[in-house]
């Protein structure tokens, strides 16, 4: 693997994929091609940019009719298969790309454009300027494809419409009203492939964030109808459950945390270097005499650029405890870097949380 997940777009790989091009466009140009991708600023571009500067670039090579540069994409797609050709599968992003791209007002052809790339790279963000332009028929077309034979495709469908997903256009007109998206949801939930069932739960936990009721019913209707489905609702679920959802919580046993008692709390690294772990442990006990079903998380109060703090819940355990059963707890979060998160020095707080209620809490610094 590279060191950065843009440099699958290396030169290596495109001289790669260049040879396949040719034996479908003879006339291709791979000199062109090479010079064009590596163009002055290319060492800037990040990922998506280099995916998007792909598809630009591929552009002028395939024909100038839509249909039939689609046609080119999916007879290269089928010669990377026959050629088993080396794929990691993001670095062609810019296929489905391609399609957002140009294809917007052919919905036809990009309809059965992104049907068929799908089962090769994921059209999930390049189905997203479609679903706003033509929301009607393209939630009908996504309800159509829950049913394809083709596990790709149903994942496809959930996963595409998500109203909250993770680096891609906004959906707003879903996260108003997420109710075109049920259907969908209902033909997937214990869809034979955990592919699929996860998209669903992904779906269903960003349906949870601007409506909850929703998925309060949902919770309702599908309760015990297969292990599947249930599972798919508790991983729906979950940033509920992290939010403490009296309710929620309620509905997977978790009834309260009266007789659930944190005591020893101790934060054991009350500094900590920025590279280095949090380190703190505390004793859990059941006070009751009959079992209590139990969730136990932590939360890190992170600092934020303005001084304020934000909480990030993280899950320990759930299980049942035994009458007067006693247990102690250590538990490590690192402050290593990643890119998905930015570390400053100072003050920061974590706390204890069980059945969704915050026993103790306590502070220490993060420094340089």
């Amino acid at each position: 693997m590279p060191a950065l997940l843009k440099d699958v777009y290396s030169p290596q790989f495109y001289d790669q994929f260049g040879q396949v091009l040719k034996t479908i466009l003879p006339q291709f140009d791979q000199e062109q091609f090479r010079q064009l991708i590596f163009a002055e600023g290319w060492e800037a571009k990040e990922l998506k940019e280099r995916m998007r500067h792909t598809a630009r670039t591929l552009h002028h090579f395939l024909p100038s009719n839509f249909p039939e540069a689609v046609g080119v994409i999916l007879q290269t797609i089928q010669r990377l298969r026959d050629s088993q050709f080396p794929v990691q599968h993001v670095e062609f992003m810019f296929f489905p790309d391609y399609v957002e791209l140009y294809g917007l007002e052919d919905l036809e052809t990009s309809v059965w454009a992104m049907e068929q790339i799908t089962q090769f790279i994921s059209c999930e963000f390049a189905v997203r300027p479609f679903l706003l332009k033509y929301p009607e028929r393209m939630m009908a077309q996504m309800l159509a494809w829950s049913t394809h034979d083709h596990h790709a495709v149903r994942r496809f469908s959930s996963e595409g419409c998500r109203p909250r997903l993770p680096w891609a256009m906004a959906l707003p007109f879903l996260k108003r009203d997420p109710s075109p998206i049920l259907p969908i949801l209902e033909n997937l939930k214990a869809d034979a492939s955990e592919f699929v069932r996860r998209s669903v739960a992904n779906n269903l936990n960003d349906i949870s964030k601007d409506n909850p009721e929703l998925v309060l019913e949902l919770l309702a209707q599908w309760k015990g109808q297969t292990k599947e489905s249930d599972w798919v609702v508790k991983h729906g679920c979950r940033t509920l459950l992290k939010q403490g959802h009296t309710e929620v919580l309620q509905y997977f046993g978790f009834n309260g945390a009266a007789h659930l008692e944190v005591s020893g709390f101790k934060v054991l690294t009350p500094q900590v270097a920025l590279g280095q772990d949090l380190l703190f442990a505390f004793s859990l006990k059941n006070t009751s005499e009959t079992p209590q079903k139990v969730r136990l998380e932590y939360g890190v109060y992170y600092k934020k650029a303005k001084n304020s703090l934000a909480r990030k819940v993280f899950k320990i355990s759930e299980r049942e405890f035994a009458p007067i059963e006693e247990t102690t707890v250590t538990r490590r979060q690192s402050f290593r870097f990643i890119t998905t998160r930015r570390y400053y020095p100072g003050e920061h707080r974590v706390s204890v949380i069980v059945n969704g209620q915050e026993k103790v809490i306590a502070d220490f610094l993060v420094v340089n």
